[in-house]
């Protein structure tokens, strides 16, 4: 997904996504527990009122077992 500034307003897209002949700005990499969650955090970010650019959202992976697995241990440190 694409996020972006238009018409005043926050702009979500499924792309165009950049190609390799363009330059990237930067990376940020935050955990959201889904797409939805992701573009609302993106959406808050100055740089997309600015209109600093499109800002592109990729999934780099799923963590749900690994979170999941976190939490079970957790409870079971804290239930001794």
């Amino acid at each position: 997904m694409t996020v972006s500034w238009k018409n005043g307003k926050v702009a979500v897209t499924d792309g165009p996504y950049a190609e390799t002949k363009e330059q990237l700005g930067g990376i940020q990499v935050l955990e959201a527990r889904d797409l939805n969650r992701a573009i609302q955090l993106i959406s808050q970010c100055p740089g997309v009122k600015l209109n600093c650019g499109t800002i592109e959202i990729r999934p780099v992976a799923d963590i749900n077992d690994i979170v999941r697995e976190s939490e079970r241990r957790r409870r079971k440190e804290t239930s001794r």
